[in-house]
């Protein structure tokens, strides 16, 4: 079956089966426009896109794809550094790019090639291998330059065939979201799905409360901090009442919008768990319960364990390191056996560095990255996603976040990072206290204007760590 099927076979000539923010196209049309692309890059076998939130990114990816080009979104924010080692690494043959853009400053650009959305084709290019690679996507550790992320055709395919069986996901599907077009979340789920899955897509553009409510889809994606703007807008929270399903992502979704959501949407969200390297690999399903917290079972064709700093098995609800293997998997890291070898064990598991815990019923529940979210304080493991939790439940508290911070006699002490509005750092100590072992409570509370995110959402505990 080819990657992207239901562009490949559609016949659908009907308006806005892809629509990004005030533009579209059909199926018949988009198949033609990428096609035309994918003339262009006969014998290409790395292609670079600018990935904006528009209708020249999807086309130019589409185009790649049929090519059988590996794709290397780059992120239009990325600073002239961090672009020009994409580009450089990558070994990107051709800049896809609407007509007159590129990167004018930067001297390791590749050739660019126009995207034109007024041109068609109907060649038919035949599909590549399904082990050939789809897209090399890059993904940044706490140190060092950004990692290429290699990821077949078969490991794109398994992912989202997996997600249609989780969420009943069909062409009669409206797909709505926000999210970037560079990362898993909004590129591989958010476009590539709908073109394999046959669900029409609505990217909204900036992903605002209102548009979100003016969309009228039944799928709706978004990182947490989407719907904790939603849940903050009660009229546009009660919009989404007629959806088939909520999906958060990318991040831990808070309890306190959870339940917002329930009370406001009619919907308790469906949370997934993923990374760059496997895709996504765990989901609550649209015909399962979903619980706070937790990101439900494997998929299909994957398989967890959780295990202790020696490598060896835990039992349920143990807390440990999550580690991953099946068919969504990546190939390796591009250029780096070094890292590669390190990420996996001798057996042939892929290390997350997640902290989890599975439950006997094989739910799992994401504790956080080990290196910022495990935190050893006096013999004791607190996540600090329970900590963040309890203090969002404070009414003065809009944004939460916990590090380990060093403590001469504990090794790390649990410190906690919070936005809100006339909040004193005793009054949060005593609150967490009450709810949570007193071990848990925060050794310090540090009221700050902002938390540093980033184009996901998430928080970037390091450079909290590092402050």
């Amino acid at each position: 079956m080819p990657l992207l099927s239901w562009l490949s076979e559609s016949t659908d000539e009907r308006p806005e089966a892809v629509r990004i923010d005030d533009r579209s196209l059909s199926w018949v049309e988009l198949r033609a426009t990428a096609a035309a692309v994918a003339d262009d890059l006969r014998g290409v076998g790395r292609v670079a896109v600018p990935a904006t939130p528009s209708l020249e990114t999807v086309v130019a990816v589409v185009g790649g794809l049929l090519a059988g080009a590996a794709v290397v979104p780059v992120p239009p924010d990325a600073g002239p550094v961090e672009r020009d080692h994409i580009l450089r690494d990558s070994g990107a043959e051709v800049l896809l790019t609407p007509a007159g853009g590129g990167f004018a400053d930067a001297p390791t650009t590749p050739p660019a090639v126009p995207v034109d959305l007024t041109r068609r084709s109907d060649t038919r290019h035949p599909e590549p291998d399904p082990a050939a690679t789809a897209l090399i996507l890059y993904t940044s550790g706490t140190t060092g330059a950004p990692k290429g992320a290699v990821l077949s055709r078969r490991a794109v395919a398994a992912c989202l065939d997996g997600l249609a069986d989780a969420w009943a996901w069909t062409p009669d599907d409206r797909l709505v979201h926000g999210l970037p077009l560079f990362h898993v979340h909004g590129l591989v789920l958010g476009v590539l799905g709908p073109l394999r899955l046959g669900s029409r897509l609505h990217h909204v553009g900036r992903p605002r409360p209102e548009r979100y409510a003016a969309a009228a889809g039944s799928l709706y994606f978004g990182v947490p901090t989407i719907w904790s703007r939603i849940a903050a807008a009660p009229d546009a929270a009660r919009a989404l009442r007629g959806a088939r399903l909520l999906v958060s992502g990318s991040a831990a979704l808070p309890e306190p919008v959870f339940a917002a959501l329930a009370d406001l949407a009619g919907h308790r969200i469906a949370e997934r768990y993923g990374m760059t390297e496997t895709l996504i690999t765990v989901s609550a399903r649209a015909d399962g319960p979903r619980r706070p917290g937790t990101v439900g079972l494997p998929l299909p064709g994957v398989r967890t364990r959780v295990v202790d700093e020696q490598g060896d098995p835990l039992p349920a609800d143990a807390m440990g390191e999550l580690q991953v293997r099946g068919d969504t998997l990546f190939d390796g890291y591009l250029h780096r056996p070094d890292a590669d070898a390190a990420s996996r064990t001798a057996d042939g598991w892929f290390r997350t560095g997640d902290v989890a815990t599975v439950g006997p019923d094989g739910w799992h529940r994401i504790v956080g990255r080990a290196a910022t979210d495990l935190i050893k304080s006096g013999g004791y493991r607190i996540g600090a996603g329970e900590v963040e939790d309890a203090l969002l439940g404070h009414p003065g508290v809009r944004e939460a976040a916990v590090v380990g911070t060093p403590h001469p006699d504990l090794g790390q002490q649990v410190t906690a990072y919070v936005v809100g509005d006339g909040l004193r750092e005793a009054e949060l100590i005593d609150f967490v206290a009450r709810q949570l072992s007193v071990h848990k409570r925060p050794r310090q509370v540090r009221l700050v204007d902002a938390l540093p995110r980033n184009a996901m959402g998430k928080v970037q505990k390091n450079l909290l760590a590092e402050g």
